[in-house]
Order: structure tokens, then C-alpha cells, then sequence
């Protein structure tokens, strides 16, 4: 039963009750009828109201009636228009609605529920845009409201049924968005994007045409972001040469810019041909080139966009023909100045009336900064350096530029030092760092971020974009962003489990991508290596396998209590990732320790190859399930090795013959634990080929997992029993291990530390992560940094030529001997915060002089290389014959803007690790 057409009188009662300014709800579908729609006849609109209906229907499992005609609305109707329409001036007059507060708005809505004056028997639940995009959002928002996650088809977040729907009714205006373009760049779609499209969902096309992209806009509306730039590989057919791509983009009110390698809205990579129109090459064939941007101008001139102006390469490669960096920035500026005119004559009006923006992406910014003079309405497009640091943010000066500034950011990237293409792992607390970096210092024009080919980065996508909308949302923790998401996909019961199952997840891809894990580099590709994780013994290869495992486990037991509506969505947004990643990473470290073991003669070494076997295999079957789901919905969606890289190749899985020898090894090594603070260890017991039982007896303070059990060829002859201590008892016996007939005590390392927060010495290495006495120039990022919280100098804090008269910010520590330590500085590979600004601190330990540390690094230097693949910027001051006692380390703020993770002192012994020391 639909309400425009027929009324239900307890409904009716309902909708009667509430006055036009009541907080009362209003009821929108109840007893089985539901409202119907109105709304304006242009096409985006008329896309918005049948969203909302299917929305509706989705939701009640009843179609309302959608229709441009007022006169269809006999009792209760939503109506979806602009300010001043026809339709919503109407029904303003009718219900006494004041909407002036609209006019000269950017993408604002106004929402209420009144009644008509003329009949009264007709409500309205009225939304109002102050432009099409505006009444869009207000479509999205009541769509949220109703239980319609913006996930629903491109994650299979199917809408929970719902007997009755009522909303708030009372005025609303909303905000108006914080940042005014927001979007995403598709982008090395050629493993997953292009060829789903063309071979599962849009085969007539046979390629990303029009029926793909509506599906992309439509997600786009769900994420309330208007800007799109289209896919642009050599794979895909240009955006403008699919017939219907550009009238999708103009139906659903989408904008259309265009990637930092693609000026003028052309997709240079297939649209120039050399062989007819020449060489790519601005100094010897300037007319074609001209000829080429016009005729694009003038296609597009009816359409809403963001031109992309500039020039590079024919792809995403530096300017052709340029002999020098000046000539290079000179010509650019040429090129900038003749775009501009081919804009003004195509569109007859002022070219500063267009919207136009530069990104300064790769050498471009270097030629920036050689003076290049950009006109003052181009928006600056700030890159980040591919990995989540933005390489340059505006000084004071470029902030008052008319055209503003903006970031393209990536959460997927092709390219040296090494690719992540295949799961979306970059942390939220950086993402959210950077992006209030951007915000604070006003780059707030336009923001894009490279989604790759959208899965599975379905949540990192919508918290960049969640940004963009709402400022606000930087005053929430990341973690608190995460678990709300994670209601409205899967409901509240399990959203705390979930957030905290993907948290880990990006934590522990921060220390190490996934993707990264090979140990090797591309352009050029070079071979997997053996990992840094075995630097030191195995030990942080163990510990880390066991943290995957463990999480792995978590995420497994989630999926078995899912709703049968939510296993297709749990498995693409947090399972398939979590055990991708788990997957690889065991499969790589296994195959490493088995090396390192074989060489031991060990025959563990045998088991953790076929583990590392099995491993690959579930990333097989993992990512042939997730391409069946939904009876085949997402066929060629998900693809295991992007590039076919090395990392990804079926490696090898060695195996020897070991000859048995007697006897038991128990290996006690990992077995420290810190007064107070609880915390899970490993002891090993091994032997080499010969069967042995082993039991273990008169622990106090800590549990063991297992307190017996035997060493043969089904456990490779080998055990690891996970030791808990709950960090409540002050005293600890480790008690005895019997294994093979001989009794050993274990060594378990007990450090009491001189206050509870008090730094303690693991392994040779005593880790600062707190200071004692802070400073007014720092501040603390919560949800950073190895251990959850990183230091930044504040942003606003000015560039220093020396330390002193600046606050320091303290820490102490002590050692119980003399002896030759480094003291390591741990940062994340930021970038100096605006070109007025330089990357360093001062360092002062005891009374000796002060060291100034710079952290910058310049281009794709091999440090930074290093940098971006462990998110670790490193410096180091070494501390000959330091002396036993408590020592002071002061630090100062030179440059805002800088992140410390940590300070690592490191004694003579100190084993080499590639992640974080233990703590605890």
C-alpha cells in the first residue's frame, strides 16, 4: 500500500499529530504503506528519487510511487528538489517554509516536515537543495537514516528490514561540506576494475562504460563526494570515447577532472597517437597539441568539471623535449597560459571563471619551486609522495590564493620503491594526520584520493571522504570512526570486535605492507629477498606469524557468527583482507626461518615449507571464493598478484634430509616480562630428529599454555608454548622443563622498572616512548607510531635557526653499566611542511653539546626508499663508553610538523630487529 495514493488511517493519525516545527517523528512507512515521492523533473533528481525509493523498498520490501506530479501526494510525500524549482517553491508557499538561508549556497540542503495549508490532509517531509548536489545529500542522509549503508551494492551490505520508518521531522539546514570538491582517481584498474567490467558487468561495452560508472556515482552520492577522475589506464578505453560516460557523469551531477598526466580532460596514454598527430612534444609540435586540448574544450564545454591543466609526458612521465629543469618550468607556464586561452574561447568568458587546477605531482612540484608563476585562481593540488606523507602543504602566502589549494592522496599505489595494489592497508591515523595537516594549513579546495579499483579499500575510501565532508570528524579518533562504520555495516554487537580485528590489521601492515614483504624493489624489479624479520635470529619472525595468526583467528571467528546477510559483506571488507595479509606474511616468514633453520639442522624447517605451502593455497582459495560471491557477482574483481610481481609468485618450497641427533633444546629467549605490565611470550623446544616428550613444572607469577607435550615428525620436532604473564604478580618462578630425560630451569628475565611507566632495558635496548616532562611545541597523535601515540611539533610552531631559548621536551633512562650505546631516533618519513620549512630537531644528552638531526630526505633517495617501505625515518648519535646511572635527553623543536615514534637506546649486544623493540 502506497501513502500518495491510498491512506491507512493509523498512519494517517500519526502523520496528523505532528505539528510543521515538531520533534515528533514523522512516519514514512508504517503497516505495510509507505510515502511516496516528488521531486524535480531533471535527470539527477529523477536518479535521486529512485534511489530512494529502491532504498525504501530495500528497506519495507514496498516500492513507494515516484512521480513529478504534486497532485500525486494525497497524504504523505517526500519531496526532493532545488530551491526555487518550481516544485519546492510550490510546496514552501504551501507549508509556510522560509528558505532564503539556501540561496547562494554550495551543496546545502534544508529538511522538515510540514503540513500543507492548502490540503489538509497532505504532509510533506520537504528536502530542499541550494543546488542538485545539495537535495542529493539530503537524499543520502535520509537514506542513512532508514538503515542504507553506502556499502549496499559495492560491498553487499544488504539493507535490514524494517516493519516501520520514522525520522526526525524538525528544521533542518545542513552544513555546507568542508572541503568543496571531494572525490576519488580510478586508477591501475587493469587487475581488477576494467576487466570485472567488461567481462562480468558491463560485457555489452565491453570495457568501464556508462553502466559501470553509474554504479561508481551512484556509490559517490552514498559517499556525498561530486568529483570524479575516470580510469585512464592503457587498458581501459578513454572516459570520453565510451558513448554514454560523459552523460552518466552529467546525469548524476558528478564533476569530471582528470589525473595530474592528463591536461585538458584528455587521456593522453590513448587518445595521442604518434603516428598521426606527431611527437608528444610541447617545443617541436606545439599547434597539433593545441589543436588536440581545443577540440576536447569544445566537446566538453556543456559539461561540469575541473580541468586539469599543465603538461608532463604523454603518460605519467616527465615533459618530453626539455633539456633542462628551466626549460622544463618555462614551458609549462607557456602551456598553463595557452589552456587557459583555448578554456576562455571555448566557454566565452573569463578563464578565471573556470575551474581549473594544477597538481603538483612528482617533477612538476620541483618546477614549482623553481619560480613557476601560476595564475592565482588555479587551485594548487598538493601531492602526498605515493605513500601517505604529503610531500608539500602552502606557506601563508599561498594560502591566500584565490584558487586555493588542494591534496591528491593515494591508498593504492603503482610504482618504485614497490608497489600495493592488491589490499588497502594504509593506517587511518596516518591518513587522518596528513589530511589535518592539509586542513590546518588550508589546502581545503579539492580533495582526490587514488582508490585503485575501489576493493577492497571500501572503508579507507569513505574515512578520507568522511573527512572531506565534515571536518568534524578530525575532533573523532580514528578508532572510534572505525567501530562506528563497522555498526552501520554489521551492526553494533560486533562492531568493537571488528574495529579492533582491522586496527590490528593496519597496524601491522604499518611496520610492513603486505605487498612489501618480498624484501625487493620494483622499477627495476628485482628479486624476493630473505626479510629483515629473521635479522636477529627468528624470534621476530615467530612473533610476528603468531600476531597474524592470532588475529587471523579473531577475524575467522567473527565470520562464523556473521548473519547469513552479512557473510558476503564481512568477507570482502575484513576477512579477505585479514587473511590475504596473514596469508602472505606467513607464507614469506615460514619459508624464511626454514631457511634459516635448515642451515641450524633444524627439521622444523621441512613443516614450516609445507606451511608456507598451505598458506599460498588459501590465498588461492580466498581469492577464488571472493570471485564467486553472490553467484558471481564479482568475477574478475579481486585479483591475487597485481603486475605479477614477485611477491606474489608461487615460490619455491625447499626440503632436506636432516640426520636425527639426541637430545632437547628449550629456548628461553623471548621469556622477559616487565613488573606490572602483562604480556604473552614463547618458549621453544626443539630437537633435531629425535622423538622426546617434555613437561613442565613449578611456574608461579606465569601460565603456560601447555605444561607437557611431544616432539615428533608431526609437529616438525618442534613446540612453541605461548607464557602468560597477567602483570599482577611482583614475583615470578619460571620452574623447570623436563625434555628427553634431562631437567633444565628456565631462564625467564623478571625486570622490576623504577616506576610503573618507567622505561626498562629488553635485550640491550631500553625504548623511550614517553617523556617525562612535555612541551608547549609538541602535541600527541593518538593511534600512531608503533606503540599507538606519536609526538608532533605542532604545526603553527615556527622554523628555528637554533635551540636555543626553546622548551625541550625530556626523557630519561638508565643503565646499570658502562658501555658503548647508539641512541636512535625513530620518526615517520614526513615531509618539511611547507617550503618555508626544514625537518629537523635538536638533541642534548646530559650536559653535552646539542646535535641538530635533519630528517629530510630529497626525491626517491635510497633513504627514502627505505623510509616509506618500514614508515621509520631514522637518525642515530652515538654514545661511546656511556656511563652506568640515569641519563636526560632533551630534545627541541626546530621545524613544525615532524613525528617521533620513539627513541631507541641501543647497547653493545643489542640484536638486530626490524620492527619495534618489546616493551613489555
Amino acid at each position: 500500500m502506497r501513502l500518495c495514493a491510498a491512506g491507512v488511517p493509523t498512519l494517517v493519525a500519526l502523520l496528523l499529530a505532528a505539528s510543521a516545527a515538531s520533534a515528533q517523528p514523522v512516519f514514512l512507512a508504517a503497516h505495510g504503506a509507505v510515502a511516496g515521492i516528488v521531486h524535480d523533473p531533471d535527470r539527477p533528481l529523477t536518479l535521486a528519487a529512485e534511489m530512494l525509493a529502491q532504498d525504501v523498498r530495500s528497506v519495507t520490501g514496498v516500492g513507494p510511487v515516484v512521480s513529478t506530479d504534486l497532485e500525486s501526494c494525497l497524504q504523505i510525500c517526500i519531496i526532493v528538489g532545488t530551491r526555487g524549482s518550481p516544485l519546492v517553491a510550490r510546496v514552501a508557499r504551501d507549508g509556510g517554509i522560509d528558505l532564503t538561508a539556501l540561496d547562494r549556497q554550495w551543496e546545502r540542503y534544508a529538511r522538515v516536515a510540514v503540513a500543507s495549508r492548502s490540503q489538509p490532509q497532505r504532509r510533506y517531509l520537504l528536502i530542499a537543495g541550494s543546488d542538485p548536489r545539495g537535495a542529493i545529500w539530503g537524499v543520502v542522509d535520509l537514506s542513512r537514516e532508514i538503515g542504507v549503508s553506502a556499502w549496499e551494492w559495492w560491498a553487499d551490505v544488504t539493507p535490514r528490514h524494517r516493519d516501520s520508518i520514522a525520522v526526525d521531522g524538525t528544521l533542518r539546514f545542513s552544513k555546507a561540506p568542508s572541503v568543496q570538491y571531494r572525490g576519488i582517481f580510478l586508477n591501475d584498474e587493469d587487475w581488477g576494475l576494467q576487466p570485472w567490467a567488461a567481462e562480468t558487468f558491463e560485457p555489452k561495452t565491453g570495457d568501464i562504460g556508462p553502466k559501470t560508472y553509474a554504479r561508481i556515482f551512484e556509490l559517490l552520492w552514498r559517499l556525498k563526494a561530486n568529483l570524479i577522475w575516470p580510469a585512464m589506464h592503457d587498458s581501459t578505453k578513454p572516459f570520453y570515447q565510451i558513448p554514454g560516460n560523459a552523460d552518466a557523469a552529467r546525469d548524476h551531477a558528478i564533476i569530471v577532472g582528470t589525473s595530474h598526466a592528463e591536461p585538458m580532460m584528455r587521456n593522453n596514454v590513448r587518445e595521442w597517437d604518434e603516428a598521426k598527430r606527431g611527437p608528444f612534444n610541447f617545443f617541436t609540435n606545439r599547434k597539433a597539441m593545441l589543436d588536440y586540448w581545443r577540440t576536447r574544450a569544445a566537446a566538453v564545454k556543456g559539461y561540469e568539471t575541473v580541468y586539469t591543466v599543465g603538461l608532463r609526458g604523454k603518460h605519467d612521465s616527465a615533459m618530453e623535449g626539455a633539456r633542462s629543469p628551466v626549460m622544463a618550468r618555462d614551458a609549462l607556464a607557456e602551456a598553463i597560459a595557452a589552456q587557459r586561452t583555448l578554456l576562455s574561447e571555448t566557454q566565452r568568458k573569463p578563464a578565471s571563471q573556470i575551474p581549473q587546477a594544477l597538481t603538483l605531482y612528482k617533477e612538476v612540484l620541483d618546477l614549482y619551486g623553481l619560480g613557476l608563476k601560476v595564475p592565482d585562481d588555479v587551485t594548487l593540488v598538493w601531492p602526498e609522495d605515493n605513500y601517505g606523507y604529503i610531500s608539500q602543504l602552502p606557506t601563508a602566502q599561498e594560502r591566500r590564493r584565490s584558487g586555493g589549494g588542494g591534496v591528491y592522496y593515494h591508498i593504492s599505489y603503482w610504482g618504485r620503491p614497490h608497489d600495493y595494489l592488491w589490499l588497502a592497508t594504509t593506517h587511518p591515523a596516518l591518513i587522518r594526520e596528513e589530511m589535518d595537516r592539509a586542513w590546518q594549513t588550508g589546502a581545503r579546495r579539492l580533495w582526490v584520493v587514488n582508490v585503485g579499483d575501489i576493493k577492497p579499500g571500501e572503508y579507507l575510501t569513505q574515512y578520507f571522504l568522511d573527512l572531506a565532508f565534515d571536518a568534524e570528524t578530525f575532533e573523532v579518533r580514528p578508532i572510534d570512526h572505525l567501530t562506528a562504520w563497522a555498526a552501520t555495516q554489521f551492526g553494533a554487537d560486533s562492531a568493537g570486535e571488528i574495529a579492533a580485528v582491522m586496527s590490528d590489521y593496519y597496524d601491522l601492515a604499518f611496520e610492513r605492507r603486505p605487498e612489501f614483504m618480498g624484501f625487493n624493489q620494483v622499477e627495476p624489479t628485482t628479486p624476493i629477498n630473505i626479510g629483515d624479520y629473521v635479522r636477529g635470529g627468528g624470534a621476530e619472525a615467530e612473533q610476528r606469524i603468531d600476531r597474524y595468526a592470532a588475529l587471523r583467528a579473531r577475524a575467522e571467528a567473527l565470520a562464523a557468527r556473521m548473519p547469513a546477510d552479512r557473510r558476503a559483506a564481512f568477507f570482502e571488507m575484513v576477512l579477505y583482507p585479514v587473511r590475504g595479509a596473514a596469508s602472505l606474511n606467513e607464507r614469506n616468514l615460514k619459508l624464511d626461518l626454514a631457511a634459516l633453520y635448515m642451515r641450524q639442522g633444524r627439521p622444523v624447517a621441512n613443516l614450516l615449507a609445507d606451511e608456507a605451502k598451505a598458506a599460498h593455497a588459501r590465498i588461492v582459495t580466498d581469492t577464488a571464493e571472493y570471485n564467486a560471491l553472490n553467484g558471481g557477482k564479482w568475477r574478475g574483481i579481486m585479483n591475487m598478484a597485481p603486475r605479477g610481481l614477485p611477491v606474489f609468485a608461487e615460490p619455491l618450497y625447499p626440503h632436506a634430509t636432516f640426520a636425527a641427533r639426541p637430545g632437547c633444546v628449550v629456548d628461553p629467549s623471548d621469556l622477559t616480562f616487565v613488573a606490572g605490565r602483562a604480556a604473552n611470550h614463547a618458549l621453544t623446544i626443539y630437537s633435531f630428529g629425535d622423538a622426546a616428550d617434555w613437561s613442565m613444572a613449578g611456574q608461579s607469577g606465569i601460565v603456560s599454555a601447555a605444561n607437557s607435550g611431544r616432539l615428533d615428525g608431526g609437529n616438525g620436532f618442534q613446540q612453541r608454548i605461548a607464557i602468560r604473564y597477567d602483570g599482577i604478580a611482583r614475583a615470578l618462578s619460571p620452574g623447570v622443563v623436563t625434555c628427553a630425560g634431562k631437567t633444565v630451569k628456565l631462564a625467564v628475565q623478571f625486570v622490576t622498572p623504577a616506576r610503573p611507566d618507567a622505561p626498562v632495558e629488553i635485550g640491550h635496548v631500553i625504548t623511550l616512548t614517553a617523556p617525562y616532562r612535555m612541551s608547549r611545541d609538541w602535541e600527541p597523535i593518538g593511534g600512531l607510531g608503533a606503540y599507538g601515540r606519536a609526538l608532533r611539533v605542532r604545526l603553527d610552531t615556527p622554523s628555528r635557526g637554533s635551540a636555543s631559548a626553546v622548551e625541550p621536551l625530556r626523557y630519561s633512562f638508565a643503565t646499570t653499566e658502562t658501555g658503548d650505546a647508539t641512541l636512535e631516533m625513530v620518526a615517520l618519513p614526513t615531509h618539511p611542511l611547507t617550503s618555508a620549512n626544514h625537518l629537523r630537531i635538536a638533541v642534548q644528552i646530559d650536559d653535552g653539546a646539542v646535535q641538530t638531526l635533519d630528517f629530510e630526505t630529497h626525491g626517491r633517495s635510497d633513504v627514502w626508499k627505505q623510509n616509506v617501505l618500514s614508515n621509520t625515518a631514522r637518525q642515530s648519535i652515538r654514545l661511546p663508553l656511556l656511563a652506568a646511572g640515569t641519563h636526560d635527553v632533551r630534545m627541541f623543536a626546530l621545524d613544525p610538523g615532524f613525528l617521533l615514534d620513539r627513541i631507541e637506546v641501543r647497547r653493545d649486544g643489542a640484536a638486530a630487529r626490524y620492527g619495534a623493540p618489546l616493551v613489555r
